[in-house]
């Protein structure tokens, strides 16, 4: 069966139950709770063969926790976001009445990418099942294993009428875009959000994209330098440097440049004591290993200083070993390097002097629009002024990545990063048609307005334009 008949199969069994009830999207919820938690070892496994290395107390971490911290939330709050919403009518309409239903579109189409594959699939999938729909999801050529898994175990959990999972490479991906989905949600590169974006315009599929860009972290001489370093890294190095959260460059203010530098190295090698072993994520394939050093070669042949954070025995002069790629301070950065230009991916962080919070606030704005800025600063001035005067898709104060975890805040980017949101009641909002209803009452004054006009009805209008 190709993936239009799976498209129409679905799109039968919406027609057969338009409306699922609350008892139905929760044993569905339920369903996925079972998946993961009797599951979970395999899971991590396929994931670290995937990646190469990836350790399992990571994937739990970053991926097993927030999906399963997705399906209690909603479960929690779901019978009240299915209420419908009363809503004030105008003086001249009373007694009337009106509400908003929040009903499911369809069949929704989900493409998950390769960084975080089962998060990056559970996050959206858990949105749209609570909002009633059905789900076809594309996952990974890059995550085999993971993808194979996924797929079986989606199949025996949650069954083809309600969710049904394709794999394969980009002329799947490419045809799977073009389907005639209610809504469909991409998460990846900008470049083929594009592509994915104008394939759904053929069926005027509305879609959300969550991309990625150049999120910058600016620490201020007001937050302690060691703690912000240690913060600053964990949301760098997690996974590897894969994540679209991840800070992909820092302002450090110049006096404090010395001081970063040396709490960097201790940190990570704090982090990571035993990297080569355990603990730390390879890139996921040779395509992203590729992709760095061509990244680190474009950087030192324009003039830049490499500072390694911890030496690694053995590794190439792209600092790579194994797969596993040493963390990398990139100093004397200029904006022709592909480093400030391209979205990283990877453990290099290049670092930006700076003098004068302004300047850091007009490069920002100079740029695309990122999807999350990282501000360490103990003053409620600075703060609010990096909160007027710039926008991203979404912020944490004195730490970085943290925002994408709670369920009562949207996620999303904006501009280059993306566009509409998700978790939480805005995951549910994004996958349900908000219907308009209004229901007259029977001691209804419209008749005074009907054709045709008399002295009556001109004195009303006269009256209800004021």
């Amino acid at each position: 069966m190709g993936i239009q008949a799976y498209l129409e199969h679905l799109q039968q069994q919406y027609k057969l139950e338009p409306y699922p009830d609350l008892k139905r999207r929760l044993k569905l919820l339920d369903s996925l709770r079972a998946m993961l938690t009797e599951n979970e070892s395999a899971i991590t496994e396929a994931v670290c063969k995937d990646f190469g290395y990836r350790s399992p107390f990571e994937t739990e971490l970053a991926e097993i926790y927030p999906s399963l911290k997705a399906i209690s939330h909603t479960k929690k709050q779901l019978s009240g976001w299915m209420e419908s919403e009363k809503r004030g009518v105008s003086l001249w309409f009373k007694p009337a009445r009106a509400r908003i239903m929040y009903q499911p579109v369809g069949v929704v189409g989900i493409i998950v990418p390769w960084n975080y594959p089962l998060y990056l699939a559970l996050g959206p999938l858990v949105s749209a099942l609570a909002a009633g729909n059905r789900v076809m999801l594309k996952v990974s050529e890059f995550t085999p294993q993971f993808s194979l898994l996924f797929t079986r175990l989606c199949e025996q959990y949650l069954g083809p009428d309600w969710v049904k999972v394709v794999y394969g490479g980009p002329d799947v991906g490419a045809e799977f875009s073009g389907l005639a989905f209610d809504h469909l949600l991409f998460t990846g590169s900008g470049e083929i959000g594009k592509k994915v974006m104008k394939a759904a315009s053929d069926n005027l599929t509305p879609v959300t994209l969550e991309l990625g860009g150049k999120s910058p972290t600016i620490i201020d001489k007001s937050f302690p330098i060691k703690t912000a370093t240690e913060r600053l890294l964990f949301g760098k190095l997690l996974n590897g440097g894969q994540t679209c959260l991840a800070p992909d460059y820092a302002f450090i203010s110049n006096e404090d440049i010395d001081q970063f530098i040396e709490k960097a190295k201790k940190v990570a090698k704090k982090f990571y004591p035993e990297w080569e072993n355990k603990g730390y994520t390879s890139l996921a394939s040779n395509k992203q290993v590729e992709r760095y050093q061509y990244m680190l070669a474009d950087a030192k042949a324009k003039g830049a200083t490499i500072i390694p954070l911890w030496e690694a025995d053995g590794a190439s002069e792209s600092h790579i070993k194994n797969g596993k790629a040493t963390p990398l301070l990139i100093m004397d950065t200029t904006e022709d390097m592909q480093v400030r230009q391209q979205e990283i991916f990877g453990p290099m962080l290049p670092v930006v002097p700076y003098g004068d919070h302004q300047d850091v606030i007009r490069y920002i704005n100079s740029q695309p629009r990122p999807l999350a800025l990282y501000l360490f600063s103990n003053k409620q001035s600075v703060i609010k002024n990096y909160m007027l005067n710039t926008i991203s898709g979404g912020v944490t104060l004195n730490d970085t990545i943290l925002h994408v975890s709670q369920e009562e805040l949207p996620f999303g980017g904006i501009g280059a990063s993306g566009m509409g949101q998700y978790h939480g009641v805005e995951g549910f909002k994004t996958f349900s048609k908000a219907k308009s209803i209004f229901k007259q009452s029977r001691f209804a004054g419209t008749n005074l307005m009907y054709p045709p006009a008399n002295k009556l009805s001109r004195l009303l209008l006269k009256l209800m334009k004021r």
